[in-house]
């Protein structure tokens, strides 16, 4: 009788210190109750707001709700010594290591996909999924983003950004430029924040202090972009960079004057379609433009680009890279897998694949 196949060691980070953390945890649930216990064994790593790490060890209902705080918990640290290949746990006056085979970070926005976490996991030698330190950091900054694929002729929203610094010190020049550069509706960003956080639509000039003050309130970095008028749609791309493939176009009929945080995470009023209601040289450009953007960015994994398709002329503009995209129930990374024939049990199984693939494992 042929002796059974050793399970891989997989711990699940979730929670984390950046404005979604609550978004993490309905990731890292759905995760969590999807991945295969016969394949591995899991552990759940719980980062609170203040920075602690904590190895969970109770049920993963508890997780949602923030109730996995009061335990059972145990402080863990992950280890940059990578002779450790793990994690050490600090149980009283003793401390225990579990070796790890693979990391699957559920953290979102910043010292989540920003490329924080994953200099760490470099340092601890352990293959992670998702990309790497410089992709993360690169994608995590709309401004960095936007300049790269411009360099690569990628069509884009028209744009500007400055730092907070130079707003503070000169508001009415930086607010000129706006309104000389860019048609308005325009939106103001955090150049690096997530899930629409900090994010505002400005129909007029009154209305850029304020937007500008709470995008300023997420980042020391603001990006204004120029209001497109088109459809909202989404591709998701999984492979590591020669192997890497766009799934079907999906399409976001927002209930809100924007795709914003509700209405991501909390309404689920949106409606989804699968695939999206275009035509299909455009969808076959979105699929294009969306793989090259990937490589382009050094990416490997997973991720979710967006882009909108304007009114009329059916042009194909991108809007962003999201490096960890949403992986909670009503999330469109994987609904578009799905509806592609995989599982959302063998989309896991897929990027711990690619994961240990990339580190040569």
């Amino acid at each position: 009788m042929s002796e059974a196949k050793k399970k891989s060691s997989i711990a699940v980070l979730f929670g984390g210190q950046s404005s979604e953390h609550e978004v993490s945890l309905m990731s890292a649930t759905s995760i969590l109750e999807n991945l295969s216990r016969e394949k591995y064994d899991v552990h759940m790593v719980g980062i609170t707001k203040d920075g602690r790490w904590l190895l969970y060890t109770g049920p993963v209902s508890q997780i949602l709700s923030g109730a996995w705080q009061q335990g059972p918990t145990a402080p863990a640290i992950l280890a940059p010594d990578p002779s450790v290949h793990g994690l050490v746990v600090l149980e009283g006056s003793h401390a225990r290591t579990i070796r790890l085979d693979c990391l699957f970070p559920a953290l979102h926005g910043k010292k989540g996909e920003d490329g924080t976490l994953q200099g760490l996991f470099a340092l601890s030698g352990i293959p992670y999924v998702g990309c790497d330190t410089e992709a993360s950091a690169i994608c995590m900054d709309k401004a960095v983003t936007h300049t790269l694929l411009s360099a690569a002729s990628i069509e884009q929203a028209h744009y500007l950004w400055f730092y907070s610094d130079r707003f503070n010190a000169a508001a009415d020049t930086i607010k000129n430029k706006i309104c000389a550069r860019l048609d308005f509706p325009v939106f103001v960003k955090p150049a690096n924040a997530g899930s629409s956080v900090g994010v505002s639509r400005v129909d007029s000039p009154e209305g850029l202090d304020a937007a500008i003050q709470l995008a300023m309130a997420e980042d020391g970095k603001v990006i204004v972009e120029e209001g497109i008028k088109g459809q909202e749609v989404e591709c998701a791309v999984l492979g590591n960079r020669q192997d890497a493939q766009a799934s079907i176009v999906g399409e976001i009929g927002a209930s809100a004057s924007f795709y914003d945080y509700d209405d991501k995470y909390k309404n689920g009023t949106s409606q989804l379609y699968i695939p999206a209601r275009i035509g299909e040289e455009a969808a076959e450009k979105i699929r294009e433009t969306a793989v090259r953007a990937f490589r382009l960015l050094g990416c490997s994994g997973l991720a979710r680009v967006d882009f909108f398709v304007t009114e009329g002329e059916q042009k194909v503009v991108l809007n962003e890279l999201n490096t960890l995209p949403g992986f909670t129930s009503i999330s469109m990374y994987p609904k578009l897998w799905t509806s592609m024939g995989l599982t959302y049990g063998e989309l896991l199984d897929r990027l711990v694949e690619l994961a240990l693939e990339k580190a040569g494992c």
